[in-house]
């Protein structure tokens, strides 16, 4: 990404408490932070002083920052080693091959068009500045609701530097449509799951990118801007996962879910009730399942983890939880869909170190290929490790059984409002029981 131009080493020493309120201004320099003895007590320190963290080499222990003369100064004194990059990506513009908002909206309408059977445009909701948020229905009963079917949701574009996710969204939405009639798993996959993709969340923030602030985050609250993907109301604020500084990259916003982005996509995920979910972001090459604060798991720890694990092995990216891989992260999309929903959720973080936000272009279509055996390893899953049924809504399910490999699992789960249920299981034999006592007994696998 940048060629090397200084070095300073020395050890990290202690930690300076201050305000995290730092302003990059236009003297900010990309650095990165060699911290291949201490990552973790580096990191905590980069997230606690409120530094704006780019993405990471996490197996060279290497942290990309974008840091003001004050910030260099600090690091300096703290005894952090870090080499000074190239400063072309900062004065770059985006190559313009990449997707603007209006451009998104036009790929939206034009797959509707050339495809009506299997497609639906959705309006989510507006941006703060009024731009609205669209998603599309991919479905063989695009236009209506099949009980039976899961829905499974990808969505882009949480921060609005990070011009490769709208790349992978938009991927998503041509490759099932443009296949749908000439390869058969495509059709299967089209026809037995009602797929909504929603390729650009922050549209503001991305139109002040274009704009020529390349190096914008969050979205266009204030001036100052908000980050939408701390702004959920799951742990908000709760483990030093987010900043309560305006001026802060993570500044979380004056309280939970204060923002028309974050409430679109709320309300969206709760109309659709999605199994799966994939959040993309970049830069870093990392597959993040929940939770986000420092220790927590999920309660289905085997599965929501280990299918993680599975991306991770076919894309080649490290898998963990934000904490394992980078830092604790509160008030984020993935726990409050797990924790309000049901929601199996992950973050993939595109592109190696080397692309950083806004590579040439060139590197676009090496990168969605790689990321559809992510995206397509999910639709396989819903056809294949899956538990459906519909009952009476809202009812309580119990979940009892053994793993293939030997794990007991107990876990609790509730129908959807409509009464259907979905559940993701790893092979094994299970007994549900219904909150009516029904009872049954499945096989999940061969």
């Amino acid at each position: 990404m940048f060629s090397k131009l200084a070095c300073a080493s020395l050890l990290l020493t202690s930690v300076l408490a201050h305000s995290p309120s730092k302003v990059v201004d236009s003297s900010s320099k990309l650095i990165s932070v060699h911290a291949d003895k201490n990552y973790t007590s580096v990191m905590k320190f980069l997230q606690k002083e409120g530094f704006d963290v780019l993405g990471v080499d996490l197996k060279k222990k290497i942290i990309d920052l974008n840091v003001s003369e004050d910030e260099l100064k600090e690091l300096i004194s703290k005894g952090i080693k870090f080499e000074v990059e190239s400063q072309k990506a900062l004065a770059a513009k985006v190559d313009e091959r990449y997707l603007n908002p209006d451009e998104i909206k036009e790929i939206l309408v034009e797959t509707n068009k050339s495809y009506p059977e299997i497609t639906k445009l959705v309006l989510v909701g507006t941006t703060l500045e009024g731009r609205e948020i669209w998603a599309i229905k991919i479905s063989d009963n695009a236009q209506g609701h099949d009980i039976k079917e899961p829905a499974i949701l990808f969505n882009g574009m949480h921060h609005s530097r990070e011009v490769m996710t709208t790349e992978v969204t938009t991927d998503i939405i041509s490759y099932l449509t443009k296949n749908y009639l000439t390869k058969p798993e495509v059709k299967n996959w089209v026809d037995n799951n009602e797929i909504y993709v929603l390729p650009m969340l922050n549209l503001d923030g991305n139109t002040k990118v274009w704009e020529g602030d390349n190096m914008w985050r969050k979205n266009a609250r204030g001036g100052y801007g908000v980050d939408i993907n701390r702004n959920y109301p799951t742990s908000w604020g709760a483990c030093n996962g987010s900043s309560g500084w305006k001026t802060s990259q993570t500044y979380r916003g004056d309280a939970p879910a204060s923002e028309p982005e974050t409430n679109a996509l709320m309300d969206f995920v709760a109309k659709i009730k999605p199994v799966f979910n994939i959040s993309y972001h970049a830069y870093s090459e990392l597959v993040i399942y929940p939770m986000g604060c420092n220790g927590q798991r999920t309660k289905n720890q085997k599965v929501v983890e280990g299918i993680g694990k599975e991306i991770g092995s076919l894309l080649n990216y490290q898998p963990g939880t934000s904490w394992e891989t980078l830092y604790s992260v509160d008030g984020s999309d993935i726990d409050w869909m797990y924790t309000e929903h049901q929601v199996i959720p992950y973050v993939i973080e595109v592109s190696p170190r080397s692309d950083g936000f806004q590579p040439d272009y060139s590197k676009r279509d090496a990168t969605v290929e790689l990321n559809r055996k992510g995206w397509q390893h999910l639709l396989t899953k819903l056809g294949s490790s899956r538990v459906s049924g519909v009952t009476k809504p809202n009812t309580l399910i119990e979940i009892n059984g053994l793993q293939r490999d030997g794990y007991k699992v107990s876990n609790m789960y509730t129908t959807n409002p409509d009464g259907s249920y979905h559940i993701i299981l790893n092979d094994g034999d299970y007994n549900i029981t219904l909150s009516d006592e029904t009872q049954i007994e499945v096989h999940v696998g061969k």
